[in-house]
């Protein structure tokens, strides 16, 4: 699903964000990106999303490489992409409906199957009933929740995440970490981005961990007490 081949990314001024970087992450798998602030984590999910453009090396998305991605074809290209942020992102003067229903308006579905599938996502992160409260009467964890609901509203099979739980005292966030979990058990290959070692101990899952914009170190089997 996702393939980097010795990619490096330097931004103006000559800072190097990723060093000759090179890995796999296979269909329908979950891993998580570990590092210090600075590492590359974000910049490695920017090229992901076609939002930023490696320097050199090639990036491939599915058997997709990313440098054959047009600006103007960027937009369909990430449909097939759900993106979770640490700040949410939530448009405050909207409704969660709303919010969630926003990039399947753009894509052009039609009214009954938007409808439909906003539902879908929010009974998915534990939310239903809550359609036409705004952000700012949610509390932080469920605005995340929405935030997660608009990534998968489009069914999409890739969900990728930077920083998702942040913001959240420790029991948020394994609530979070273990939905992201539920979501891959049904087929979303998943890449979240996180500093919280002791978090993902618990999860289980592969650990990509970045130094320096280098592969520093690549933990490909489960912990105890992973969640099943």
């Amino acid at each position: 699903m996702i393939r980097f081949e010795r990619v490096c990314k330097r931004y103006p001024g000559g800072r190097d964000a990723l060093r000759d970087l090179s890995f796999n992450v296979d269909t329908g798998e979950m891993a998580f990106l570990t590092g210090h602030s600075g590492a590359g984590k974000s910049t490695l999910l920017k090229l992901i999303a076609c939002i930023e453009r490696p320097t050199r090396g090639q990036v491939f998305i599915g058997d997709r490489n990313t440098a054959g991605i047009t600006r103007r074809r960027v937009p369909a290209f990430r449909r097939r992409i759900g993106m979770v942020f640490q700040d949410h992102k939530l448009l405050a003067d909207r409704t969660v409906f709303d919010n969630i229903a926003l990039p399947l308006v753009i894509a052009g579905a039609g009214t009954r199957e938007t409808g439909r599938r906003v539902r879908a996502a929010l009974d998915q992160v534990g939310l239903l009933g809550k359609e036409q409260a705004v952000p700012v009467a949610l509390s932080t964890g469920e605005q995340q929740r929405v935030g997660i609901a608009r990534a998968i509203a489009a069914r999409p099979p890739l969900l990728i995440a930077d920083e998702p739980t942040g913001n959240l005292d420790p029991e948020l966030s394994l609530e979070i970490m273990y939905l992201f979990a539920r979501l891959n058990r049904v087929g979303v290959t998943v890449l979240v981005a996180s500093h919280d070692l002791a978090l993902l101990e618990r999860m289980g899952h592969r650990r990509i961990a970045l130094d320096s914009g280098r592969l520093a170190q690549d933990l490909d089997h489960a912990f105890p007490g992973a969640p099943a």
